[in-house]
């Protein structure tokens, strides 16, 4: 009995339960490379909100501090990224100007996830009179370039970082409620909706616990990779000056500054840059796998 019990205990061990990991102490290497990409981008989520959370922990300096004898300075260990053309550390200034942005940033997802994710249950669920309506006015939207909509926003509301934050949640609205909109037409006429409304459950109800409940997971999916489409956003924004005002750090008022000096200090823009373009892509790559996840 126990030589024909082995290979049902062997089979078992090749799901992922708890045992397995205890049973397959290789198992956690295992997974780490076969998600070498996902772990690297939630590693780099993680920095930059802890750089946003708590930026003393990572750079101590003050990055409003200049110190003219050490103007252009290139990378170093004293100073990683550089520094700028008053001598203050770039890198000290990207780390606590991630407190500016990720708050935009988060703020603008969060407020075009509520307004969208509303729009696009209304539509789904109210008729057909206001579905057209809202998703006229989303087409119109969605028709209009992104940034181009931003800012004839920011042109309207005024300059500074919670303007550019509004401005960058009503673009992402559209996105958020056409992603509802469509699961919940898919989830509407689903047999454990039509049972509901069968048994005379309120509607409020059905919406509520059975649709949306069932909805929401693929605009959650959207909310990661639009967390980086909104740092890109922010971060135009701010490089053409409609941000933070100055001296306040900013990353795409970081980049603006080091524009001018390209030729001679390429570190003032490129550094920064390719920091912003490693946590967009991370937000991407996380935003995927969340996808592919909820298709599964």
């Amino acid at each position: 009995m126990s030589e024909q019990s082995a290979p049902s205990s062997v089979s078992s061990a090749s799901s992922w339960s708890w045992p397995v990991w205890r049973a397959r102490p290789d198992a956690i290497g295992v997974w780490l490379r076969r998600n070498a990409t996902t772990v690297l981008s939630v590693a780099v989520i993680a920095l930059a909100l802890g750089f946003a959370v708590v930026p003393s922990v990572f750079a101590d300096g003050d990055p409003l501090l200049a110190v003219p004898a050490d103007k252009l300075r290139a990378p170093s260990a004293e100073h990683w990224f550089g520094t700028d053309n008053l001598g203050r550390d770039v890198y000290t200034r990207f780390v606590h100007g991630a407190a500016l942005s990720l708050t935009a940033t988060v703020s603008a997802v969060a407020i075009a996830l509520a307004i969208g994710a509303l729009l696009g249950l209304i539509a789904g669920t109210a008729g057909d009179l206001t579905d057209g309506v809202i998703m006229r006015a989303i087409d119109v939207m969605l028709a209009i370039p992104q940034l181009l909509l931003a800012l004839a926003i920011i042109a309207a509301l005024g300059f500074g970082t919670t303007k550019v934050a509004i401005a960058v949640a009503v673009v992402l609205i559209a996105g958020f409620a056409r992603v509802m909109r469509a699961e919940v037409l898919r989830v509407r006429h689903a047999p454990y909706v039509e049972a509901a409304r069968a048994f005379g459950v309120p509607r409020p109800v059905i919406l509520g616990r059975h649709v949306l409940r069932n909805s929401y997971a693929p605009v959650l999916a959207l909310a990661a990779a639009e967390f980086g489409m909104a740092i890109l956003l922010i971060s135009s924004l701010s490089f053409l000056g409609f941000g933070a005002t100055p001296p306040a750090p900013e990353w795409g008022s970081l980049i603006s500054e080091g524009r001018n000096y390209l030729a001679t200090a390429w570190w003032m823009t490129t550094l920064p840059g390719l920091a912003i373009v490693a946590v967009v892509l991370a937000a991407h790559t996380i935003g995927h796998r969340i996808a592919e996840g909820e298709q599964r």
